[in-house]
């Protein structure tokens, strides 16, 4: 499976995208990130998600996901 990491993420992260392995939900996905990158924690609480191009929340299941993307908030017009 693969992280993709966008603007405040990506920078909190220290990289756009990483390959993990698969693990059930995609809370336990964030948290284990956040454990391999200790600033990411403070930004994924105000962030969306994708999974495979769809909206994700916490307790979605991640099975033969490929791809999650990390969105925090935008500014900008």
């Amino acid at each position: 499976m693969r992280i993709h990491y966008f603007a405040a993420a990506r920078a909190a992260a220290g990289l756009a995208e990483e390959d993990v392995e698969a693990l059930p939900t995609l809370e336990l996905l964030l948290a284990d990130a956040a454990l391999r990158h200790p600033n990411l924690q403070p930004i994924l609480d105000r962030c969306t998600f994708l999974i495979d191009g769809q909206r994700a929340t916490p307790d979605t299941p991640l099975a033969r996901a490929e791809r999650v993307d990390v969105l925090p908030p935008f500014a900008g017009g």
